[in-house]
């Protein structure tokens, strides 16, 4: 069969480049058109245009750039009219693939699948109706967007989630002490304080200076920054520099594999330090704090903005979020974690809890499964 994919960030091109190997184990004749990424041009079919050129994020930077999003879309619906798939897979990047499913649901025959959906449970629940009208199958990956979907009459498939996946396969062939990661990285014997100050400018410029200020207080720990893909280490010198700080690339899972706590700004990132049983403080400043704030309270449409408490359904890790996050609340919350040893076991106690209800790996097998067995079925 033939697979027309779109994502457009570097996490779609990570999960859709599982999906199509998973895809290609059950379809022997699979092959792949695809707006993505490296990963997915390392799985085989035909790279259309990398994600970094379709990839606008905030107001501004899409509002100078509408010009070419808009002749991405075009030529987008136009390699998908030329292909004929059997069907278009979006990968979560709601605002470019929600206008792709339309017209392809409007103007072709061809299904539409969506894997990992967008976050639309937090803000824009409006969006239910164009998913609704225009996605034939929805594939999520947290177990909360069931209910959400249900709340709203659409049936969805929770497949688990692809995390788990990364992080089980990792631990399974990770044999590296503390001693190994340390000497490695020319650090030292101290315990680890793990810093994931986000993967953009903005986020890094945001949060990383107060992070630094907050841990470099704990003199008997040391610091070790997860850098993110194509950031310079120029860009971070320009908070690291006065830190006792090791910046550390492509190396995320192996840090938080030996850290003894952990500052996370919101995202994927905070599922990940859960998964690695590490005790965290979620950290998320803006520059109009009070007025997010407010968004938060009145606007988003849940409780929290961390994965991590969104599947408890409860606070497990504190969110110093907006005017909240403070060198000082940090500094208070990181103590709790390394000196309090019934907190930091409270804490331990619920990441099982979401470690059982995320469930067990294999969510690009199940849905690459799903899929397949869909199409077979459908009756066009």
């Amino acid at each position: 069969m033939k697979y027309f994919i779109i994502v457009g960030e570097a996490s779609g091109d990570l999960h859709a480049s599982h999906l199509m190997a998973a895809l290609k184990e059950v379809d022997k004749e699979a092959d792949f058109r695809y707006f993505g990424g490296d990963l997915m041009a390392a799985e085989g079919g035909k790279l259309l245009k990398h994600y970094k050129e379709i990839a606008y994020m905030g107001f501004v930077p899409v509002l100078l750039n509408l010009r070419t999003i808009f002749a991405n879309m075009k030529r987008c619906k136009e390699e998908i009219v030329a292909y004929q798939p059997n069907v278009v897979i979006l990968v979560d990047y709601p605002g470019f693939n929600l206008s792709i499913a339309k017209f392809v649901k409007s103007q072709t025959g061809i299904p539409v699948f969506y894997y990992i959906s967008p976050k639309i449970w937090a803000w824009k629940e409006y969006r239910i109706k164009n998913i609704k009208r225009d996605v034939d199958e929805m594939y999520c990956i947290l177990p909360f967007e069931v209910d959400f979907y249900r709340k709203h009459n659409y049936s969805v498939h929770y497949v688990g989630n692809p995390t788990v996946d990364e992080v089980v396969l990792f631990k399974a062939n990770c044999r590296e002490t503390f001693q190994e990661f340390s000497t490695r990285h020319a650090l030292s014997d101290k315990p680890v304080i793990a810093l994931l100050a986000g993967s953009r400018r903005q986020e890094i410029k945001d949060n990383l200076p107060d992070m630094l200020k907050a841990a470099s207080q704990f003199k008997d720990h040391q610091l070790v920054l997860a850098g993110a893909p194509g950031i310079e280490p120029d860009y971070y010198q320009k908070f690291t520099g006065k830190y006792p700080v090791t910046v550390i690339y492509g190396e995320t899972y192996p840090l938080l594999s030996h850290a003894r706590a952990a500052l996370v700004t919101s995202g994927t990132a905070t599922l990940e330090t859960a998964l690695f049983d590490v005790p965290q403080v979620v950290c998320y400043h803006t520059p109009i704090g009070k007025v997010i704030a407010f968004l938060k309270k009145h606007v988003l449409s849940v409780k929290y903005i961390s994965l991590v408490n969104l599947i408890k359904d409860k606070e497990v890790v504190k969110e110093l979020v907006a005017d909240t996050m403070t060198v000082e609340n940090m500094q208070k919350e990181l103590s709790r974690l390394l000196e309090d040893p019934a907190y930091r076991r409270h804490m331990l106690e619920d990441y099982q809890e979401i470690h059982n209800r995320l469930g067990t790996p294999g969510a690009p097998r199940k849905a690459a499964g799903s899929i397949y067995h869909q199409l077979l079925n459908s009756p066009n």
